[in-house]
C-alpha cells in the first residue's frame, strides 16, 4: 500500500493535485477570463462565465484556469451547470481577510441554485446565506440535476467566521469532487450538502461539513475524503442519511456530531479516526426509530470514546489506544421477519498493535487529459442526425481512452468496449449516445441488445455520459456490463423519462402524447433493463441515475459472483421493479434510492432479490411520491436467498413543498397515505416485515419460527374486505362507524345490526368525516382549490347536501374541534440553524411551534356543536379537478375531536412520537407532552386512558406511556376509532379491510 501525506486517505494521488492538467477539448465550455492573481476581485469574471454557460437554461460547462481568484460576494451556480478547474495546478477561489458580509451568521462563497419546476413565481424560501442577501435567489432543490464542481480549491482568509465555501443542496446526478477546503477562520467547507461527493479534503474551520436533510430528503454520500483539524467537529449533521466510504477524520474533538433532538441514518465503511478527543460519533434521539447508526470496518487511534449517546450520557469506549471496530450497529433491530423491532446496540471492537495501511481509493482516478482522444477528431459527428455507430466503434477499437465532447451521438447498433476502454464525457445531460426510435437492430423479439456493452472481464471505465434507448426499441438495454471487479461506472445517466434533455433542446415530457404515436404510457415497460450487469460482471458503480420508465428495471444484476459496489444509485419510475438481483453473490449497495411516481409506478416493487446470497443494502431509501393514490406492498421482495443483510432502512412517502401567494410564503410538509405497506416480504417463507424504519435485519434461508401473538392481547375479527383503500372514519351518537373509500367517492356505514351499508356515492371527493352532536355528518372533501366542507344527514338516500363556507374563527361554547389525528412536520426547505446560537430548531420545537398556531377560519357544523379549522390547502399541478390537494386535515388518516381546553392525542410521524396536547382556539395545540417512542398512522384512546397506536401493528400503552402489549392485525392498521353501542369496540381500518377488536 502506498503512503499518503498528512490528511490524505488512500486516494491514489496526492491531495491537491490537479486532475485536469490541461483543458479538455470541449467546444461548448465557457472559460473564465479573470486576473487570477489573488489580489484583483474576480467575482464578476467568474459569475459572467457561469451566466453565459447557463443562458439557455439547459445547463453548461465552465472551465476555470489555474490561478488564485479572489471573490467578494457569493457566486451563484444555476441548474445543470458544471464547473471544472483546469491547468497544471488547481485554481483556488479565495476569500480575502475580513471580507465584508462574511462576519455574521452563515455566508457562502458559492451557492448552487434551483430551477426546473420551481422557477416561476416569487421565491418562497430565498437562500439566507447569499452575500449580499437577495430574496430572488432560489435554493437548489429536488429538481436540481446534473450540477457539479470539480478540481477547484477554496481558501478562506482570516476574520471571516461566518464563511462557508459551498452550499450544495442538490438532487440526483450532482457532485463535488477533487477539492481542498483550507478553511482557516471560516465556519465550514460545506453548508447543506446533497447527493454525492468524492476526493474532498477539509483543513481547519469550525466544521468540515455542516448539514441537515437534503432537499429531496434522501442520502448524501461522501467518498475518499479527509478531515483534519476542525475546531469543533469534522461533520455536524442530522437527517442527511450520511454515507461515508473510505473517509479519514483526525485531530478534532468530534468526528460526526448528530444534532440535539435529531436522528440520522449513518453508515460508514472503512472510516479512519485519529486523535479524536471527545467521540468518534455523537448519537442523539436515541429512542427514535429514525436513529440508525452503522460502521463496517472503522479504525481508531487515540480515540478514547467511539460512540457517545447524547441523551443518556452513555459511552462506548475504545478497548485500547489503537483499535478496530469491525462491526457497529445501533437502532431498531428486527431479529426475524414477522416480528417487530427493539432498539439494540451491537459492537465488535478489538485492540490493534499497528494501524492498518490506508485503504485504496473507492473511486478510480481517470487517466490524464493528455491521454484523452477526442472522438470528433476521428470523424464522429455528434450532431443528433448522423449515424455515428461505425466511427465510434472504430475510435474505441483503436484508442484506449476516448473522450466525447457535448453532443448527441446517434447509434444504430451495439457499441462494444475493449477490456481496458476508458470512455469519458463531462456532462451526461448534454452528452448522450442515442438510439433513434424504431431502429431495426433493436426491434422485434429476441435477446437483449446493448447500446453500450463492455468486454467480459477487464477494468473498463465509463464516466460522465448519458445513454438513451428511445421509446420504441424493445430489445434495447442501455448498458450491458460484464467487466471485472476493478471496473468503474461513474456519473452515468440513463436517459428517458423525467429529467431527459432531447437533441432538439426540449426536455421530454413522459406523460405527453406524441403526434402520430400511441400514448407513451402504452409503451412503458417495453424494453430490457437499463443497466444490466451479468455473466461474471462486477466492479464499482457510483452516482448513477436510472429513471427510464420504458425499461424493465433501472438496475439489474444476474449470474455473477464477482464483487460489486454500488454507491448512491437512484433507480426510479419503472413499472415493476427498480433494482433486481437474480443469482448474485458478494454485492453491496450503499445509499441506494428508489422513487415511485404517481402514474407509472403504482404497482412497482422497489427491489427484488432472487436466488442470491451475501448481499448488503445499507442506508436504503424506498420512496413513493406524496401524490400516490394507490396502496402497494412490499418495498423489497426476496425469493430463495440467504445472507441478505439490510442496514439502515427508510421507507416513506412524505415530502415538503414551499409556495407563495398574496398572503406570503409558506412551507408545507405532508405525508402520503400510500407509502409501501410492508417493507420486506420473504416470499419463500411467507413472512413480512412492517417496520418502515429499522437499523438491522438479516434474511436467512432458514428463518426462525415467528413468535406467537401476545396471548394477553385480544384477537381481531375481520368485518369486511375487498376495499381499494379506506380511511377518514368517524362514529355517530349510536356508535355506528362511517368511513370513506376515496378512490370511488363512497361513504360507508358499518354497524353490528346492519352490517355494511353504502351511505353516499355522490362524486364529491370525500376524504375525512366527523359528526356533530345532532348526527349531522361533516365531510371534508378534496374538491376545489381550498378543499370543500359539506354536510348531510345520513339515513335518507339522496339526502340534501349543505355546503359550508369558511368563516372567521370565533369562540364556540362547548363546541368540539375536529383536528388531524396524525401530522408530519420536519422543516424541509427552510434552514433550521439559528446563526446567532448555532443551534438547530429541533423537530419537537418545530411541531410545538407549528401546531400551536391558530387558524384564522373555520367550518361550523349545522348545529354549531362542531368546528373544523380551515387548515391552509396546497394545490400542486392544475387548479382544476386534476390537481392534487394537501393540508394537515386532508392528509390525515382521520380526525379526532375534543373541546377547547380538553386533552387530545395525536401522532407526529416525523418524530415517531405520540403527543398529548390541550386544544386551543383555531385548532391550535398547546402543552404538548410526548408519550411514546412509536407513532404512525393514528392513535386512539379508550375510556381508561390507554393509547392504541397504529404502527405496523397496534401497540398498546398505558396513560403514562408505558408499553402494555401488542395487537396483531393481518394487514397494516391505518386508522383506529372507538365506537360500537357501548363505545368499547376498537374499529381498525386497513387499506383493504375493516377489522374490530374488543380490548
Amino acid at each position: 500500500m502506498p503512503t499518503f501525506p498528512a490528511g490524505a486517505a488512500g486516494l491514489g494521488a496526492k491531495a491537491g493535485t490537479s486532475v485536469y492538467k490541461t483543458a479538455p477539448d470541449e467546444p461548448h465550455a465557457v472559460t473564465v477570463h479573470g486576473v487570477g492573481d489573488g489580489k484583483a476581485d474576480d467575482t464578476a469574471a467568474i459569475q459572467s462565465a457561469i451566466d453565459e454557460a447557463s443562458k439557455n437554461t439547459l445547463g453548461g460547462i465552465v472551465f476555470i484556469p489555474s490561478g488564485r481568484y479572489r471573490i467578494s460576494r457569493t457566486l451563484l451556480v444555476p441548474l445543470a451547470v458544471r464547473i471544472f478547474g483546469v491547468g497544471a495546478s488547481r485554481p483556488v477561489i479565495y476569500l480575502g481577510d475580513n471580507t465584508q458580509g462574511f462576519q455574521k451568521g452563515i455566508a457562502n462563497l458559492v451557492v448552487f441554485t434551483g430551477g426546473d419546476i420551481y422557477t416561476t413565481g416569487k421565491v418562497p424560501v430565498p437562500v439566507p446565506t447569499v452575500v449580499p442577501y437577495s430574496d430572488k435567489v432560489r435554493d437548489a432543490n429536488s429538481s436540481t440535476f446534473y450540477s457539479a464542481l470539480s478540481n477547484v480549491d477554496f481558501e478562506i482568509g482570516d476574520r471571516n467566521p461566518a464563511a462557508v465555501a459551498v452550499r450544495f443542496r442538490t438532487a440526483q446526478h450532482t457532485f463535488l469532487s477533487h477539492i481542498d477546503f483550507r478553511l482557516g477562520s471560516g465556519l465550514a467547507g460545506i453548508y447543506q450538502a446533497g447527493n454525492e461527493a468524492e476526493d474532498l479534503h477539509f483543513y481547519g474551520g469550525r466544521y468540515g461539513i455542516l448539514t441537515e436533510k437534503t432537499s429531496p430528503a434522501w442520502q448524501f454520500t461522501l467518498i475518499d475524503s479527509t478531515f483534519v483539524g476542525q475546531r469543533e467537529a469534522a461533520i455536524r449533521e442530522h437527517e442527511a442519511d450520511l454515507t461515508l466510504i473510505n473517509v479519514q477524520i483526525k485531530n478534532t474533538p468530534v468526528g460526526i456530531d448528530i444534532d440535539r433532538g435529531y436522528s440520522d441514518s449513518l453508515w460508514g465503511k472503512d472510516v479512519r479516526f485519529e486523535n479524536v478527543s471527545k467521540a468518534a460519533v455523537i448519537i442523539s434521539n436515541e429512542s427514535a426509530p429514525f436513529t440508525q447508526i452503522g460502521f463496517d470496518n472503522a479504525t481508531a487511534e487515540n480515540v478514547p470514546v467511539f460512540a457517545h449517546f447524547r441523551d443518556s450520557g452513555k459511552d462506548v469506549a475504545g478497548p485500547a489506544k489503537l483499535y478496530r471496530v469491525s462491526h457497529f450497529t445501533y437502532g431498531l433491530k428486527v431479529t426475524q421477519p414477522a416480528t417487530v423491532g427493539t432498539v439494540a446496540l451491537d459492537v465488535q471492537a478489538t485492540p490493534l498493535t499497528t494501524m492498518p495501511a490506508a485503504t485504496g481509493p473507492a473511486i478510480r482516478a481517470l487517466p490524464g487529459v493528455d491521454k484523452w482522444v477526442n472522438v470528433r477528431t476521428l470523424g464522429v459527428a455528434g450532431d443528433g442526425k448522423t449515424d455515428d455507430t461505425a466511427a465510434i466503434q472504430k475510435a474505441i477499437d483503436e484508442h484506449r481512452v476516448v473522450y466525447f465532447p457535448a453532443g448527441f451521438y446517434v447509434v444504430t447498433n451495439t457499441i462494444t468496449l475493449r477490456p481496458d476502454t476508458v470512455l469519458i464525457a463531462m456532462h451526461p445531460s448534454l452528452t448522450q449516445l442515442v438510439i433513434p426510435d424504431g431502429t431495426p437492430a433493436f426491434s422485434g423479439a429476441g435477446d437483449a441488445k446493448a447500446l453500450l456493452q463492455s468486454a467480459s472481464g477487464g477494468n473498463a471505465i465509463l464516466s460522465g455520459i448519458g445513454l438513451s434507448t428511445g421509446d420504441v426499441n424493445p430489445r434495447a438495454t442501455a448498458l450491458l456490463w460484464k467487466a471485472g471487479a476493478d471496473s468503474l461506472v461513474d456519473d452515468v445517466k440513463i436517459q428517458g423519462g423525467h429529467g431527459t434533455l432531447q437533441a432538439n433542446g426540449v426536455r421530454l415530457d413522459p406523460y405527453a402524447k406524441t403526434p402520430g404515436m400511441p400514448d407513451p404510457r402504452t409503451l412503458w415497460d417495453r424494453q430490457r433493463p437499463s443497466i444490466w450487469v451479468t455473466d461474471g460482471g462486477g466492479g464499482t458503480f457510483a452516482n448513477i441515475w436510472s429513471p427510464n420508465t420504458v425499461a424493465q428495471a433501472g438496475f439489474y444484476v444476474t449470474n455473477t459472483q464477482t464483487p460489486g459496489h454500488v454507491y448512491e444509485l437512484s433507480a426510479e419510475h419503472h413499472m415493476r421493479a427498480e433494482i433486481v438481483l437474480d443469482g448474485v453473490e458478494n454485492w453491496e449497495f450503499l445509499a441506494p434510492q428508489t422513487e415511485e411516481e404517481v402514474r407509472e409506478s403504482q404497482d412497482t416493487v422497489s427491489t427484488e432479490i432472487r436466488n442470491s446470497r451475501n448481499i448488503l443494502f445499507a442506508n436504503y431509501h424506498g420512496y413513493r411520491v406524496t401524490r400516490t393514490v394507490k396502496p402497494a406492498s412490499p418495498a423489497i421482495k426476496i425469493f430463495n436467498s440467504d445472507d441478505i443483510r439490510l442496514r439502515n432502512v427508510h421507507v416513506n412517502g412524505e415530502s415538503g413543498f414551499a409556495t407563495c401567494d398574496d398572503n406570503g410564503c409558506t412551507t408545507y410538509l405532508r405525508a402520503s397515505k400510500f407509502p409501501f405497506d410492508d417493507v420486506v416480504e420473504d416470499v419463500t417463507h411467507k413472512q413480512v416485515v412492517r417496520e418502515r424504519e429499522f437499523a438491522v435485519l438479516d434474511i436467512s434461508s432458514h428463518p426462525a419460527v415467528p413468535t406467537s401473538p401476545d396471548p394477553a392481547m385480544p384477537k381481531v375479527e375481520k368485518l369486511e374486505g375487498g376495499f381499494y383503500s379506506i380511511s377518514g372514519a368517524a362514529t355517530d351518537s349510536k356508535g355506528q362507524l362511517y368511513f370513506v373509500e376515496h378512490q370511488f367517492q363512497r361513504i360507508y356505514r358499518w354497524s353490528k345490526s346492519g352490517g355494511l351499508e353504502l351511505v353516499s356515492d355522490a362524486p364529491l371527493d370525500p376524504v375525512n368525516l366527523a359528526f356533530d352532536t345532532s348526527d349531522n355528518l361533516l365531510v371534508l372533501s378534496s374538491m376545489g382549490a381550498e378543499g370543500t366542507v359539506y354536510s348531510f344527514k345520513p339515513g335518507t338516500p339522496g339526502a340534501p347536501i349543505t355546503v359550508i363556507a369558511p368563516t372567521p374563527v370565533v369562540a364556540h361554547k362547548d363546541a368540539f374541534t375536529a383536528l388531524p389525528g396524525n401530522y408530519w412536520n420536519n422543516g424541509e426547505f427552510r434552514d433550521q440553524l439559528d446563526p446567532d446560537t448555532m443551534e438547530f430548531t429541533t423537530l419537537s420545537e418545530m411541531f410545538a411551534r407549528d401546531a400551536g398556531k391558530s387558524q384564522t377560519r373555520e367550518y361550523v357544523s349545522p348545529d354549531g356543536s362542531l368546528v373544523l379549522p380551515a387548515f391552509r390547502v396546497l394545490t400542486q399541478g392544475p387548479t382544476d379537478h386534476t390537481g392534487h390537494r394537501w393540508s394537515d386535515t386532508l392528509q390525515a388518516f382521520g380526525l379526532v375531536k375534543a373541546k377547547v381546553g380538553e386533552r387530545v392525542f395525536v401522532s407526529n410521524g416525523s418524530e415517531a412520537k405520540v403527543y398529548g396536547a390541550v386544544v386551543g382556539a383555531g385548532g391550535s395545540l398547546t402543552h404538548l407532552t410526548p408519550l411514546t417512542h412509536r407513532a404512525g398512522e393514528s392513535v386512539a384512546v379508550d375510556r381508561s386512558g390507554n393509547l392504541y397506536v397504529a404502527n405496523g401493528q397496534i401497540f398498546v400503552y398505558g396513560p403514562d406511556g408505558q408499553e402494555k402489549g401488542r395487537i396483531d392485525v393481518p394487514e397494516r392498521p391505518l386508522q383506529l376509532v372507538f365506537g360500537g353501542v357501548d363505545g368499547k369496540t376498537l374499529f381498525i381500518l386497513t387499506h383493504h379491510s375493516l377489522y374490530a377488536v374488543e380490548p
